[in-house]
Protein backbone atom coordinates (compact mmCIF):
# COMPACT_ATOMS: atom_id res chain seq x y z
CA UNK A 1 0.00 0.00 0.00
CA UNK A 2 1.36 3.48 -1.01
CA UNK A 3 1.76 5.82 1.73
CA UNK A 4 -1.39 8.66 1.84
CA UNK A 5 0.78 11.63 0.86
CA UNK A 6 -0.95 12.78 -2.29
CA UNK A 7 -3.76 13.69 -0.22
CA UNK A 8 -5.09 17.10 0.99
CA UNK A 9 -4.15 17.15 4.58
CA UNK A 10 -7.22 16.54 6.03
CA UNK A 11 -7.46 13.24 3.82
CA UNK A 12 -3.93 12.24 4.39
CA UNK A 13 -4.37 12.90 8.58
CA UNK A 14 -7.64 10.57 8.60
CA UNK A 15 -5.70 7.94 5.96
CA UNK A 16 -2.47 7.75 8.26
CA UNK A 17 -4.00 6.64 11.12
CA UNK A 18 -2.91 2.94 11.70
CA UNK A 19 0.06 3.14 10.03
CA UNK A 20 3.25 2.10 11.71
CA UNK A 21 5.78 5.17 11.66
CA UNK A 22 9.55 4.11 13.44
CA UNK A 23 12.98 6.05 13.88
CA UNK A 24 15.78 4.19 13.65
CA UNK A 25 13.41 1.24 14.66
CA UNK A 26 11.43 2.60 17.83
CA UNK A 27 7.80 3.93 17.32
CA UNK A 28 4.75 2.46 16.70
CA UNK A 29 1.16 2.55 15.41
CA UNK A 30 -0.47 6.48 14.56
CA UNK A 31 -3.57 7.03 16.45
CA UNK A 32 -3.54 10.92 16.41
CA UNK A 33 -3.03 13.48 13.58
CA UNK A 34 -3.55 16.89 12.90
CA UNK A 35 -4.22 18.55 9.92
CA UNK A 36 -2.90 21.88 8.38
CA UNK A 37 -2.99 23.54 4.73
CA UNK A 38 -1.86 27.10 3.77
CA UNK A 39 -5.73 28.52 3.82
CA UNK A 40 -5.87 27.66 7.04
CA UNK A 41 -5.32 31.03 9.83
CA UNK A 42 -3.44 28.32 12.31
CA UNK A 43 -1.29 26.89 9.85
CA UNK A 44 2.77 27.40 9.64
CA UNK A 45 2.42 28.10 5.97
CA UNK A 46 -0.55 30.50 5.93
CA UNK A 47 1.43 33.32 5.58
CA UNK A 48 3.89 31.54 2.92
CA UNK A 49 7.71 30.06 2.36
CA UNK A 50 9.46 31.17 5.37
CA UNK A 51 13.28 29.44 6.14
CA UNK A 52 11.39 28.20 9.15
CA UNK A 53 8.37 26.56 7.18
CA UNK A 54 10.23 25.44 3.78
CA UNK A 55 9.98 21.92 4.47
CA UNK A 56 5.91 22.43 4.00
CA UNK A 57 6.26 23.94 0.64
CA UNK A 58 8.80 20.78 -0.45
CA UNK A 59 8.13 17.26 -1.92
CA UNK A 60 5.56 15.11 -0.12
CA UNK A 61 6.57 12.29 2.50
CA UNK A 62 9.12 14.41 3.72
CA UNK A 63 9.52 15.57 7.61
CA UNK A 64 8.48 19.12 8.26
CA UNK A 65 9.96 19.03 11.98
CA UNK A 66 9.83 22.68 13.95
CA UNK A 67 10.31 23.52 17.92
CA UNK A 68 7.42 24.72 20.15
CA UNK A 69 7.93 26.93 22.86
CA UNK A 70 11.53 26.50 22.42
CA UNK A 71 11.26 23.43 24.28
CA UNK A 72 9.69 20.13 22.51
CA UNK A 73 9.77 19.26 19.05
CA UNK A 74 6.95 18.53 16.34
CA UNK A 75 7.01 15.82 13.44
CA UNK A 76 4.37 16.53 10.39
CA UNK A 77 4.13 14.32 7.27
CA UNK A 78 4.48 16.68 4.12
CA UNK A 79 1.34 15.96 1.86
CA UNK A 80 -0.84 17.17 -0.84
CA UNK A 81 1.22 18.14 -3.74
CA UNK A 82 4.69 20.18 -3.93
CA UNK A 83 4.48 24.11 -3.03
CA UNK A 84 1.04 23.49 -1.67
CA UNK A 85 2.30 23.99 1.91
CA UNK A 86 -0.07 20.86 3.52
CA UNK A 87 1.12 18.72 6.56
CA UNK A 88 -0.41 16.59 8.90
CA UNK A 89 0.81 16.78 12.65
CA UNK A 90 1.52 13.37 14.19
CA UNK A 91 0.00 13.94 17.82
CA UNK A 92 0.14 10.25 18.91
CA UNK A 93 1.83 6.75 18.95
CA UNK A 94 0.64 3.55 20.82
CA UNK A 95 4.24 2.66 21.62
CA UNK A 96 5.25 -0.58 19.40
CA UNK A 97 8.64 -1.16 19.06
CA UNK A 98 12.10 -0.24 21.09
CA UNK A 99 9.69 0.49 24.39
CA UNK A 100 12.45 0.29 26.38
CA UNK A 101 14.71 3.03 24.15
CA UNK A 102 11.54 5.01 24.78
CA UNK A 103 11.08 4.57 28.22
CA UNK A 104 14.65 5.21 29.35
CA UNK A 105 14.29 8.59 26.87
CA UNK A 106 10.95 9.69 28.31
CA UNK A 107 12.33 9.03 32.09
CA UNK A 108 9.01 7.05 32.41
CA UNK A 109 8.01 3.25 32.80
CA UNK A 110 4.16 4.45 32.05
CA UNK A 111 3.26 3.26 28.23
CA UNK A 112 0.37 6.04 28.20
CA UNK A 113 2.83 8.48 28.68
CA UNK A 114 5.42 7.68 26.18
CA UNK A 115 4.42 9.33 22.94
CA UNK A 116 0.77 10.49 23.66
CA UNK A 117 1.59 14.09 22.29
CA UNK A 118 3.41 15.55 19.91
CA UNK A 119 6.33 16.36 22.14
CA UNK A 120 6.19 13.43 24.01
CA UNK A 121 5.96 11.56 21.00
CA UNK A 122 9.62 13.36 19.47
CA UNK A 123 11.40 12.90 22.51
CA UNK A 124 10.52 8.80 23.00
CA UNK A 125 11.85 8.81 19.01
CA UNK A 126 14.63 11.58 19.21
CA UNK A 127 13.21 13.78 16.26
CA UNK A 128 15.11 17.12 15.84
CA UNK A 129 15.58 19.51 14.10
CA UNK A 130 17.94 17.28 11.97
CA UNK A 131 15.40 15.28 10.55
CA UNK A 132 13.59 18.11 9.07
CA UNK A 133 13.14 17.66 4.98
CA UNK A 134 13.77 13.75 5.71
CA UNK A 135 12.32 11.09 3.69
CA UNK A 136 9.70 9.18 5.89
CA UNK A 137 10.17 6.18 3.98
CA UNK A 138 13.82 6.32 4.17
CA UNK A 139 15.65 5.51 6.58
CA UNK A 140 15.91 6.57 9.47
CA UNK A 141 12.53 6.58 9.44
CA UNK A 142 9.60 3.76 8.31
CA UNK A 143 6.41 4.31 7.70
CA UNK A 144 4.42 0.59 7.41
CA UNK A 145 0.87 0.40 6.63
CA UNK A 146 -1.49 -1.42 8.39
CA UNK A 147 -2.24 -5.08 7.55
CA UNK A 148 -6.59 -3.95 8.65
CA UNK A 149 -7.08 -0.05 8.36
CA UNK A 150 -9.08 0.93 11.28
CA UNK A 151 -12.78 0.97 10.52
CA UNK A 152 -13.80 3.75 13.58
CA UNK A 153 -11.34 7.16 13.57
CA UNK A 154 -13.05 9.86 14.99
CA UNK A 155 -13.12 13.66 14.03
CA UNK A 156 -12.54 16.95 16.40
CA UNK A 157 -11.51 20.18 17.10
CA UNK A 158 -7.30 20.31 17.30
CA UNK A 159 -5.59 21.36 20.27
CA UNK A 160 -3.07 24.26 21.20
CA UNK A 161 -3.59 26.54 18.74
CA UNK A 162 -5.86 29.85 19.16
CA UNK A 163 -6.79 29.95 15.40
CA UNK A 164 -8.81 27.83 13.14
CA UNK A 165 -10.59 26.41 16.31
CA UNK A 166 -13.52 25.30 15.05
CA UNK A 167 -12.00 23.24 12.20
CA UNK A 168 -12.28 19.89 13.02
CA UNK A 169 -8.81 18.38 11.32
CA UNK A 170 -7.98 16.46 14.14
CA UNK A 171 -8.37 12.59 13.82
CA UNK A 172 -8.14 10.16 16.41
CA UNK A 173 -8.32 6.33 16.36
CA UNK A 174 -11.73 5.40 18.41
CA UNK A 175 -10.98 3.43 21.76
CA UNK A 176 -7.41 4.01 21.80
CA UNK A 177 -5.91 4.75 25.02
CA UNK A 178 -2.87 6.28 23.47
CA UNK A 179 -4.68 9.61 21.92
CA UNK A 180 -2.69 13.03 23.64
CA UNK A 181 -6.02 13.98 24.95
CA UNK A 182 -9.95 12.53 24.48
CA UNK A 183 -11.69 13.03 21.43
CA UNK A 184 -14.73 15.45 22.12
Amino acid sequence: MTPPFHLNAPACARALIGWTLTLDSVGGVIVETEAYDRDDPASHSFRGPTPRNAAMFGPVGRAYVYRIYGVHWCLNVVCGQEGSGQAVLIRALEPGVGVEAMQTRRGTAADRALCSGPGKLCQALVVTGSHDGRNLTEAPFALTPPSDPPANILTGQRIGITKGIETPWRFGLNGSRFLSRPMR
